[in-house]
């Protein structure tokens, strides 16, 4: 079965996670996605408090921008809410916007070798192994968690270019695609995540969780189109979709059939009603997407 979720974007003041956290659990959708858009809500205080008021659900961060945390204390917290909520906790890394990094003095020369030098410093320590390395940016001397995860979680990278792409099959155990990514965009990533995973000789399932930009309601195409113009991506063939349960559904199929495992649903910033968006994603959409 395709994985379904919703994307609570942080436009939406923070007080406002728990109606939108207790609204996806109760109306049973599968996964509850936050992002950390620099300078608007953290995101693993906003994932450990959805993760708190509910039992079930699942709860995304995409992404948590490297340049911005030492890696210790990403493995340290993504132990912590793994340890707190076992298997309801989904981390994904990235770039982060180069803008923003250069706003708080922390971009990188280079992107790439940053975010592979987190992830594989990132992953052994959630491994439960000591590490130690002198890397151009990610630098260890014998670090080690006390409190390692039982089983160690999936980290997800959230990237896009070719070179990024293909690290994320070398390096990453998933790939987050933003909601710029229309199928064929989905597909040609996937050749490029499967190139990386066989230059690694790495054999195992690696997901790819994709964003869709949605809309619903009786002005939803103008919302739509609205926001996609504001993104400059109103070029973009078959990207995002507005209108009915039905039209939404298959525009998720279209993204499983070209290589997506979990579409999780981003309402459009100015959706005048997110609690019932949730509703519309869990008690119609979901009953169509198999």
């Amino acid at each position: 079965m395709t994985a379904l979720g919703v994307v609570y974007r942080p436009q939406l003041p923070p007080e406002r996670v728990r109606s939108m956290a207790r609204v996806a659990e109760d109306s049973g959708l599968e996964e509850l996605w936050l992002w950390e858009d620099c300078f608007l809500e953290g995101g693993i205080s906003v994932a450990s408090a959805a993760l708190a008021w509910t039992e079930r659900l699942r709860v995304g961060v995409g992404l948590l921008p490297v340049p911005l945390r030492n890696v210790a204390v990403t493995a340290m917290e993504t132990a912590t809410l793994d340890r707190l909520f076992p298997g309801r906790f989904t981390l994904t890394v990235g770039h982060g916007v180069q803008d923003w990094m250069g706003q708080v003095g922390a971009r990188a020369e280079s992107p790439v070798t940053l975010l592979r030098e987190y992830l594989d410093a990132l992953r052994a320590l959630l491994r439960g192994e000591r590490v130690t390395t002198e890397g151009r940016y990610v630098k260890l001397a014998d670090v080690a968690l006390d409190w390692p995860p039982p089983t160690a979680p999936e980290v997800l990278a959230g990237v896009s270019g070719p070179r990024s792409l293909r690290l994320s099959g070398e390096a990453a155990d998933g790939t987050l695609l933003t909601a710029g990514t229309p199928p064929e965009g989905v597909r040609k990533a996937r050749q490029l995540i499967d190139e990386g995973q066989k230059s690694a000789a790495r054999t195992g399932a690696h997901k790819v969780v994709v964003y869709l930009l949605t809309a619903t309601g009786p002005d939803a195409a103008a919302r739509l189109r609205a926001e996609l113009e504001t993104e400059g991506l109103a070029s973009v063939p078959d990207l995002g979709v507005a209108g009915s349960a039905d039209t939404v559904a298959k525009a998720v199929q279209r993204l499983v059939d070209a290589g997506a495992d979990t579409v999780i649903l981003q309402p459009t910033a100015d959706e005048p009603d997110p609690e019932g968006f949730v509703r519309f994603v869990a008690e119609e959409v979901r009953p169509l997407v198999p």
